[in-house]
């Protein structure tokens, strides 16, 4: 466990994750890519390497003590994600592969039964490829027509534009809680609130949220709140989908299988509970086991130290990349997570990239599953630095430095 004081031991948390203390290219590891996907703390590895070797079986199935471990530590997971979102219970918690897999599955399950021709749904301007796509496919499925709320400059959803969007033919909001290349922080609160008055349901793409603050569906209003394990420090492969009980109970499922079914005869097939009805097929139970772990270990470090503590980390690394000749930073909103992306004048992103890697410091180039925001912005690609909190100020300095340094040899 971490101390509770309010300052990090970071030390003792660098401690905790293996793949910090190698090189790279003879030089230490400056791991600043995030947001892409973070690294694991040793407590989710050994979690997954216990159910492999003491208890690796099926869930739910069997009358074995194998199984009935199986099943225990899979379930326990699925509660640990609903007390660290506050949801009303563990049933409104479905296991997926991730956030996309989320998004897909309400919108092929409660958007194909419920979204009609002439319906309207409204996304952002800074959404991720995963928030924009499936909505896509269903409005060109169905006919209803996908709408777009504007950005600012600073990177800041355009609130006024955006409630003005929403009419009688709204039926879903969807909207990223954090931008994973802007690292603004939407207002979903009010964002919801708008939208049910309007009558519309709200999903929250938290990917980029749930691991750096304190999440709290009921507070928020959230319809569904969807997030990847990987990203949350745990394992690739598993995600989750938080959806209210009432509208996960009218959905229809979304694939057919195993598990899913009450019973099933040639002639009729139905369906089981929630979230059984959405998991069908044998899940990724050492990914679920996995995702409790990191949850155990995210909740004993404070999701509002973390969220603190990247702040000072981000206003830190912002004033000294403030001071760099021809950089230019995409997205200063106020209150922005600790995601930075920006152009070197002269450096072509991946070039930057490959130059900073050489050094030892990984960061993300391209357009980052987001070209509807590079337009917006008239560029193709940035590079981006994203921190945790096992990021240290050397590391930031470090970063700082392996820039000037691609810089001078840019210029060469």
């Amino acid at each position: 466990m971490i101390a509770t004081n309010d300052a990090l031991d970071v030390l003792k948390i660098r401690s905790d994750f293996p793949i910090l203390s190698r090189p790279v290219h003879g030089k230490p590891l400056v791991y600043l890519d995030n947001a892409a996907t973070a690294q694991k703390p040793r407590a989710v590895l050994e979690a997954m390497e216990s159910f492999y070797e003491h208890y690796n079986s099926n869930v739910h199935r069997a009358v074995h003590e194998l199984s009935a471990r199986a099943t225990r530590e899979y379930e326990a997971a699925r509660e640990k994600v609903a007390r660290f979102i506050n949801a009303s219970a563990g049933r409104e918690i479905v296991f997926t592969r991730g956030t996309t897999e989320s998004v897909n599955l309400v919108a092929q399950s409660w958007g194909r039964s419920r979204v009609k021709s002439g319906d309207e749904i409204l996304i952002t301007h800074m959404e991720h490829h995963s928030n924009i796509v499936p909505w896509q496919m269903l409005c060109e499925a169905v006919g209803a027509t996908l709408k777009v709320a504007p950005i600012l400059d600073s990177g800041e959803l355009d609130m006024g534009v955006y409630e003005g969007l929403l009419t009688s033919r709204t039926k879903l909001v969807a909207v990223t809680h954090v931008s994973n290349v802007l690292g603004t922080v939407n207002p979903v609160k009010e964002i919801i609130s708008l939208a049910h008055a309007a009558g519309a349901v709200a999903f929250v793409d938290g990917a980029q949220a749930a691991p750096h603050r304190k999440i709290d569906v009921r507070d928020l209003g959230a319809d569904f709140y969807a997030f990847s394990g990987h990203k949350l420090f745990g394992p690739t492969g598993i995600g989750v989908l938080y959806g209210k009980a009432s509208l996960l109970e009218e959905m229809p499922p979304w694939q057919g299988g195993g598990d899913m079914i009450e019973k099933v005869t040639f002639a009729k097939t139905t369906y089981n509970e929630i979230p059984a009805k959405f998991e069908a097929g044998t899940p990724h139970i050492a990914g679920a086991i996995g995702l409790g772990a990191a949850v155990d270990y995210v909740t004993s470090v404070g999701l509002d130290r973390i969220e603190a503590y990247e702040r000072n980390l981000l206003s830190e690394a912002m004033n000294h990349l403030r001071t760099v000749p021809g950089l230019r930073v995409i997205g200063e909103a106020p209150g922005k997570a600790a995601v930075i992306s920006f152009l070197l004048e002269g450096a072509h992103p991946q070039d930057l990239g490959t130059l900073l890697d050489r050094q030892g410091v990984a960061v993300r180039t391209g357009h980052h599953c987001a070209m509807p925001l590079m337009e917006r912005y008239g560029v193709t690609a940035t590079t981006r630095a994203s921190f945790a909190f096992y990021n240290t100020q050397k590391e930031a300095d470090a970063f700082v430095q392996a820039i000037l340094k691609a810089r001078d040899i840019l210029k060469e």
